[in-house]
């Protein structure tokens, strides 16, 4: 996107990214926002996803897993998790690759984190009918 393009269009752009990347969990997370904070959620929408998720270095896929790791450095962070494991296996992750990731962080960010995100990851896949994994 160039600079002349205006907020309306980069708004535009950001929504489909973030309906092809997130589904409905991204669009119900800037709906919540609406009444609270919808500048907020046009940010998100416009800048987050618009601008950042939609450049072409790194593919969705790989985008997801270092979303996925820095939110379980984080901590404190399981409804976004809940969010972007979704996302990853929107964009082709794996649920092993998944618990890989978080398996792998456990040794940057300790136990007690990617034991977070490895129970958020377990809600995540049995509300999709993906447990127990094989």
């Amino acid at each position: 996107m160039d600079e002349a393009t205006t907020r309306t269009q980069r708004y535009e752009h950001g929504r489909a990214v973030l309906e092809a990347v997130d589904g409905t969990a991204g669009v119900n997370v800037i709906e919540s926002l609406r009444d609270v904070s919808p500048e907020l959620g046009e940010q998100i929408v416009a800048w987050g996803f618009g601008e950042i998720y939609s450049r072409p270095e790194l593919e969705p896929r790989d985008r997801q897993l270092v979303t996925l790791g820095m939110l379980t450095a984080l901590g404190g962070c399981e409804p976004q998790l809940d969010v972007h494991i979704n996302a990853g296996l929107n964009v082709g992750l794996s649920p092993q690759q998944i618990i890989e990731a978080f398996l792998h962080s456990a040794v940057y960010c300790g136990f007690p984190r990617a034991l977070n995100a490895t129970f958020t990851a377990k809600k995540v896949f049995a509300e999709r009918g993906l447990l127990p994994l094989t």
